[in-house]
């Protein structure tokens, strides 16, 4: 027997061997064992109270639902606790073992994708821990959304454990069963769940608690069928004494995947900046009531043309890490109170970031994988801003507008940025760039145009996932589609646009430009869902071409060609801006309610630039597309990654927001009143510049409004930062909505929310042959089941006498055509007339008007500081015979012969609170009717 010297490694010995269909049936005895157990034990011990649910009890109610039984109470809970910690264990080993067994043994999944399916295996085994560690008793929003993150993860478990599956027919078989048998349990169980939660239907939670459970049953045992394919797969533990460590992932591969989170959130920072610059912008003009001067920051976006000196662009270049981080002063502009010097540094951020991802571009030129990876990364920066808000009700949580009081997370975005600037800084010469010989294709000017177009288009119209619903909105019944859900699918369609740019050549060709025009025609000739079609369909075009259009800038001398891009991109925001703003702007005649005209010119653009791609592919160079073959199919693994884990959160987004919204429901019900109020808002930007919709939703709640009527509220524009403010009120405090004439009908908004279902609305353009467009809703409400007509208006200005006075004579006719009661909410510049709420002529703008109806009081309450607008409200009754309420009565009641249910808060007595006190009169007023 040969013997080992002292200099020599004893060799690898094994020390212990396991079967691996082990894991399995360790993983399915603890798992059923925890469920059944706990369920046993919960039905000895306390079945009454764990099959008792909000509504109804026992007998109606009698099967426990899986949360009741394992979060509720003790014992039970404890044991399920302990059961499942026990499961863990064979948990993570299973999705550990999946990946080995498929991408080093059986060989039926890539190495990218065997990673993708351990990563999804790993975090829905974390979310399971989260929803039974964390019970709905202890915090019912993470108990949701860990269990909804749990649900959503499986699909695309199964579904990649059923592609990686290897040939077994047996296995194949219960797979596809019991998978089929998950997601088929799965609608009946949200149908009976909505009959017990909605509908309150005796008996339904029992209903939804059996399909609960079976999907349990069907989700543990999908797992078990592993035993089956791991029959002749074992684990081995190796005492490697003396010899290497078993080959880990390159540090190559760990470099590209933390620069592709790093450059997607980097670009996320880029997308935010610019969408924050021109709400900024807007604060002062929209103070001066005209030009400001502060416009000219807009010209900011041109600061890439120094690229143009070749020196300081491979200087950019070469630490673009550090420049990103130096663009971070955008984001930390927050910090600034004064409104001019918070404008100055986000501009000042806003231009290096986008020198930074221009000289990145343009020194990849000659690295087609690694331009192409930069680009698509930027492309998925768009679609995280449009998830994250989303989740922030439509405002971005870094933006300059954002604080710690009103929702901002502007520190967390700093120190985020600070991170990924360094891992950029540290992967810098991984993609060094390599000089391009000159350009030797023709129209550059075509490069730029495109260019141009496609940011101007993405920035107007999607950067937020309900921008083209509220460019579209029509009246009730036909209202369109709401913002949840279906900003899910406004996201999933810019990412499917983003998916097929990668076929540059199919994207880039004639046919599929005109579908593209097809698209947007249709967004602007209709309203609600057709409409909401055109642009869906125009997203997935911009963004499949916006790819093609990048490239095209980069073979271009920088100088010229960057200065026209954004030139380009100046002169149609403005465009985009003077189509409302016409009143107030040089020259805005001519581009008067032209949106038609705007569209058009940027279809014209964008096709440009795609001619000008199309050129570009037929005469490149046949070496320069095989090269970085296998970075490029890399690159486009984790394109499709990205975009599906984007979807995914948009749809878990929208899942936490559809279940904590509020139910609209009156503030009072037992007089049959309401109270309804109108404000001008100035576009949710308060007097500091902060966003105000929190603020107004306080005020709001306090005043008990269940009808308001919102002025100057459409912020579906690039001025306002297409923020849909609205969407946190109603949600928050339970509101139906009614969004008013369509941001394509260029006015500055009027808005309405009820407490009260709306029957049915017409959205008006008021006469305006001078001035402003003045825009009005007129709806029916259903008010304790009685008709109730609204009008909600804004007129136009003072200055214009004609217009004054057609769009008086407009809104008395919508009055006379109406045989309900009705209720006037509106800012007009004429005196009220005898149906006014108040015989108290000392008011501006802002008025009340109603018929038909027992008016109970009227209070005025100051802004505080939200706009530089009073509040006006009334207080009215239902009546049965509204003929006798024709008229108004100025009789006055002392409030002491006033119900209390029917008096005003006092909080708003004296002080008041949070600046809102009873204004003019220091109180509020009461009347006979």
């Amino acid at each position: 027997m040969a013997e080992f010297s002292a200099s020599t490694s004893p060799p690898p010995t094994t020390t212990v061997k396991l079967a691996a269909k082990y894991v399995s049936y360790a993983h399915t005895l603890f798992a059923y064992s925890a469920f059944f157990i706990a369920l046993a034990v919960g039905c000895y011990t306390h079945y009454y109270k764990i099959v008792q649910n909000e509504h109804f009890g026992y007998p109606q109610e009698w099967f426990p639902s899986v949360s009741a039984t394992t979060g509720d109470r003790y014992p039970a809970r404890a044991i399920f606790q302990i059961f499942i910690a026990l499961t863990s264990g064979p948990r993570f080993a299973l999705v550990f073992l999946w990946y080995i067994f498929t991408t080093r043994s059986v060989r039926t999944s890539t190495e990218g994708f065997g990673k993708f399916l351990l990563a999804v295996g790993i975090i829905r085994t974390v979310a399971c821990g989260g929803w039974v560690y964390i019970t709905s008793t202890d915090d019912h929003l993470t108990h949701d959304v860990t269990m909804i993150l749990y649900l959503l993860l499986t699909l695309p478990w199964q579904l990649g454990v059923l592609k990686t599956s290897t040939r077994n027919p047996t296995a194949l078989k219960w797979r596809r069963w019991l998978t089929f048998a998950f997601f088929a349990t799965i609608p009946p169980m949200i149908y009976f769940f909505l009959q017990h939660k909605v509908h309150k239907i005796p008996g339904a939670y029992t209903t939804y608690a059996f399909f609960e459970w079976s999907l349990i049953i069907y989700d543990v045992a999908f797992d078990a069928v592993s035993a089956i394919d791991f029959q002749n797969f074992e684990l081995s533990i190796v005492d490697l004494t003396g010899k290497a460590a078993p080959c880990l992932p390159s540090l190559q591969k760990k470099k590209v995947i933390s620069r592709v989170f790093s450059e997607v959130y980097l670009a996320f920072v880029f997308w935010s900046m610019l969408t924050s610059l021109a709400l900024l912008i807007w604060y002062f003009p929209l103070w001066h009531m005209g030009i400001s001067g502060y416009e000219a920051f807009l010209f900011i976006t041109l600061t890439p043309v120094v690229l143009g000196i070749r020196p300081l662009r491979e200087l950019v270049f070469n630490y673009r890490g550090v420049f990103h981080a130096l663009s971070l002063i955008g984001v930390a502009s927050f910090w600034a109170v004064d409104p001019a010097l918070r404008l100055i540094l986000t501009a000042s951020g806003l231009g290096i970031s986008l020198t930074t991802w221009s000289a990145t571009w343009i020194e990849l030129r000659n690295q087609n994988g690694t331009l192409e990876r930069s680009v698509l990364l930027w492309g998925v920066g768009l679609l995280v801003h449009n998830v994250v808000k989303m989740a922030w009700w439509t405002e971005n949580p870094i933006w300059p507008i954002m604080n710690e009081a009103n929702g901002g997370y502007n520190v967390t975005g700093i120190v985020l940025g600070l991170i990924d600037a360094f891992f950029t800084t540290n992967s810098v010469n991984e993609t060094r760039g390599i000089s391009a010989p000159p350009a030797v294709i023709k129209g550059w000017y075509f490069a730029s145009a495109g260019f141009g177009a496609v940011l101007f288009a993405l920035h107007s119209m999607y950067t937020d996932s309900s921008a083209i619903m509220r460019w579209s909105v029509g009246g009730y019944p036909s209202y369109g589609p709401e913002p949840v859900p279906w900003g899910v699918v406004t996201i999933a369609s810019l990412a499917l646009g983003l998916w097929l740019s990668t076929s540059n050549r199919y994207m880039t060709s004639m046919w599929w430009y005109i579908i593209g025009c097809v698209g947007c025609a249709t967004f602007y000739a209709f309203q609600g869902w057709p409409a909401y079609y055109g642009g869906l369909l125009q997203g997935l075009y911009l963004m499949s071409v916006m790819p093609s259009l990048v490239r095209g800038i980069t073979v271009h001398p920088p100088f010229k060609t960057l200065f026209t891009s954004f030139f380009i991109y100046n002169l149609l925001c403005l465009a985009h801006v003077w189509v409302v703003a016409y009143a107030f702007v040089p020259g805005g005649v001519y581009l008067r309610e032209r949106s038609d005209l705007v569209l058009a010119a940027t279809m014209i653009l964008v096709g440009l630039g795609v001619f000008h791609s199309n050129q570009h592919n037929a005469l490149d160079p046949t070496y320069r597309k095989s090269t970085q073959f296998h970075f490029l199919k890399h690159t486009r693994s984790l394109l499709r990654l990205s975009l599906v884990s984007v979807v995914l959160v948009s749809i878990l987004v929208a899942t936490n927001r559809f279940i904590r919204a509020a139910v609209p429901a009156p503030f009072t019900t037992s007089q049959k009143s309401f109270t309804a109020g109108i404000w001008t808002i100035h576009f949710a930007l308060d007097n500091d510049m902060w966003a105000s919709e929190m603020r107004m939703r306080d005020a709001i709640r306090d005043l008990e409004l269940d009808v308001v009527g919102l002025l100057e509220s459409d912020t579906m524009r690039i001025i306002m930062g297409n923020r849909d403010w609205a969407q946190y009120i109603a949600e928050d405090l339970g509101y139906y909505i009614d969004y008013g004439p369509s941001t394509m009908e260029h006015t500055w908004g009027c808005l309405m929310l009820s407490k009260f279902p709306i029957l049915r609305s017409s959205h008006h353009l008021l006469p305006s042959p001078v001035g402003e467009l003045a825009c009005a809703i007129h709806a029916t409400l259903d008010v304790y089941g009685q008709p109730v007509d609204f009008i909600v208006s804004h007129n136009g200005q003072e200055e214009d006498p004609e217009d004054r006075r057609l769009q008086t004579t407009e809104l008395a006719r919508i009055m006379r055509t109406s045989p309900n009661p009705f209720v006037f909410l509106g800012y007009v510049v004429t005196k009220p007339s005898s149906h006014s709420i108040t015989s108290y002529w000392d008011r501006w703008c802002q008025y009340i008007g109603y018929r038909g109806l027992r008016r109970v009081g009227y209070a005025r309450i100051s802004h505080g500081h939200i706009t530089d607008t009073e509040i006006q409200s009334g207080k009215f009754q239902i009546v049965d015979n509204p003929k006798d309420y024709w008229k108004a009565s100025y009789e006055r009641l002392d409030e002491s012969t006033i119900v209390p249910e029917l008096r005003y808060p006092s909080i708003f007595r004296g002080n008041g609170i949070r600046g809102h006190r009873f204004h003019v009169f220091d109180e509020p007023r009461y009347f006979v009717h």
